[in-house]
């Protein structure tokens, strides 16, 4: 879908007499900062990117809360004490998310091995494919996958690699949403779930609350931010032992309470 055929849509959400218009997603910001100039007096919100403008919310996330919890989780499962991260293209949110992801990691062990690949697209599954082969070929046994659609291609090789030998004890981590089913194998007549845990960007519950914080204060442009504490983001139990669950719980309990300072940017 082009630009052109986001601003017919959002041309279309006007007519309809919206109090506020959301667009998800950085796919649209270049089309929502146009169709937010050309209608000054009708309100937008902007979902998981940033556009400025006096009638525009900009909906964010802490993502580097969900990575660390990500991280603390794939120290806890590693039996090499190597893991991986494959991302999809550098910036601001995977930045966060490796961040968190490595503080994490470190603060479950600090003499963990970790390795960050990027896949330069998050449409590229054969080459998020060949990113995970080597790692996994290197030790790793647990890999989060930040790729979108390049993170299919983690996913496949995980499955490639037990059905071939089901010896093998791999994890992947799974990003926004519930990956449950893109880890599930089926290995000599029995389903195995490879998909460790996922973190979860909840953003119909963020939607609704800025809804409601609206109708309840007005619109408000500017920047506003979700994360844990707000109910933006989770992680899902997934295939995490008792005792490992607990860890997790009492690292959220932290960052909830504002206790944890997790950086956003990557240590250079």
């Amino acid at each position: 879908m082009s630009d052109s055929d986001y601003i017919t849509h959002f041309n279309t959400a006007m007519q309809g007499e919206f109090d506020v218009i959301f667009g998800v997603g950085f796919k649209i910001q270049d089309a929502l900062t146009q169709i937010a100039q050309q209608n000054p007096d009708k309100h937008f919100a902007m979902v998981d990117s940033t556009v400025e403008g006096d009638n525009v919310a900009s909906l964010s996330f802490r993502d580097q809360e969900a990575g660390f919890l990500a991280g603390a989780a794939a120290a806890l499962a590693t039996e090499t004490n190597h893991i991986g991260f494959v991302a999809g293209v550098e910036g601001v949110i995977l930045d966060r998310y490796e961040a968190g992801f490595v503080a994490g990691a470190q603060a479950v062990n600090p003499d963990v091995e970790i390795t960050v690949e990027y896949v330069g697209s998050f449409a590229d599954a054969p080459r998020g494919k060949q990113i995970a082969a080597a790692m996994f070929s290197n030790n790793v046994d647990v890999i989060f996958q930040g790729a979108g659609g390049s993170g299919n291609g983690v996913f496949s090789e995980a499955r490639d690699l037990v059905t071939a030998d089901p010896s093998r004890n791999i994890w992947v981590i799974g990003s926004d949403r519930d990956q449950t089913e893109e880890g599930t194998v089926e290995v000599n007549g029995e389903t195995r779930v490879l998909t460790l845990t996922s973190t979860i960007k909840e953003v119909g519950n963020s939607m609704k609350r800025f809804l409601e914080e609206t109708e309840e204060n007005g619109f408000q442009a500017g920047s506003v931010v979700y994360g844990f504490a707000e109910g933006g983001l989770d992680l899902t139990d997934g295939q995490l032992s008792e005792e490992d669950l607990a860890v997790i719980e009492d690292f959220k309990a932290q960052i909830i309470a504002g206790e944890l300072e997790i950086p956003e940017v990557p240590a250079e």
